[in-house]
């Protein structure tokens, strides 16, 4: 059976097939335009409900007045400080589960009552040993904004004090400095009550052997800020000025 050879008007349609995905324009990311003024009325809500069928039933309403948003205001924020982080590359945004950790707690109530979203870096994990370049924390039980590594894992521990010992830790201690007098707050998060052992207690980074973590919080969030498209760039400028802080923990500790 003879082969029917295909005509040049066939030709043209199936080419312009193949190509009519190619022609159409990507569709544009999201950008952050400010959260909803009624927003925090859902965490009032989910305070007084506290029940798995009220967030069953809510659950949508979270993703569109609270995630949605946050995801497309630290997206806004990566583009804007990746390059204070070359070579090191930012990872996908991440909001961290609204489910609370019943395991080892008397509280057994199953919700947060805030959303907590983390922009890090490249090959870090999204919990509280990575090294974030900012942590956004939103809701009743106030707002909070910083960077850095909330509590090293025990092989970064290792490594924390043989950095902070050495030369390291005096390029360290002059970042935590400029920072203080521009008005962060760099530290730890939590603190061990001694030096630990093998240092003299009184050794001259004393303060920085307690630590358990390094992090630097910004300041508080100007009022009315969360409802404004402005909010990306007031944190944009924080997160790059805190940068070098992130960068000397993920150069150090890993």
């Amino acid at each position: 059976m003879p082969i029917k050879q295909r005509t040049k008007k066939q030709t043209r349609k199936q080419t312009s097939k193949k190509n009519a995905g190619r022609d159409r324009p990507a569709a544009a990311p999201l950008h952050f335009q400010g959260f909803d003024r009624a927003a925090m009325q859902f965490w009032h809500e989910l305070a007084a409900e506290m029940s798995r069928e009220w967030f069953a039933a809510n659950k949508q309403r979270y993703q569109s007045v609270w995630v949605e948003p946050v995801l497309a205001l630290l997206r806004d924020i990566a583009r804007g400080v990746a390059p204070a982080y070359k070579p090191y590359a930012l990872a996908e945004p991440g909001v961290l589960r609204i489910y609370r950790d019943l395991r080892f707690s008397r509280d057994k109530t199953p919700y947060k009552t805030h959303i907590a979203a983390v922009l890090r870096l490249k090959g870090d994990p999204v919990a509280e040993a990575g090294n974030a370049a900012l942590y956004l924390h939103l809701g009743l039980d106030g707002d909070y904004a910083g960077v850095g590594c909330y509590q090293f894992d025990a092989e970064r521990f290792d490594r924390w004090r043989r950095a902070v010992v050495g030369a390291p830790g005096g390029a360290l201690l002059r970042i935590m400095a400029s920072l203080r007098r521009r008005g962060y707050q760099p530290g730890g998060y939590e603190y061990y009550a001694r030096v630990p052992k093998g240092f003299a207690p009184d050794h001259p980074r004393a303060e920085l052997l307690k630590y358990k973590g390094l992090i630097c919080r910004f300041p508080g969030i100007p009022g009315g800020l969360l409802h404004k498209a402005e909010l990306a760039r007031w944190l944009l400028t924080h997160a790059r000025a805190t940068a070098p802080l992130v960068i000397w923990v993920r150069r150090h500790l890993g």
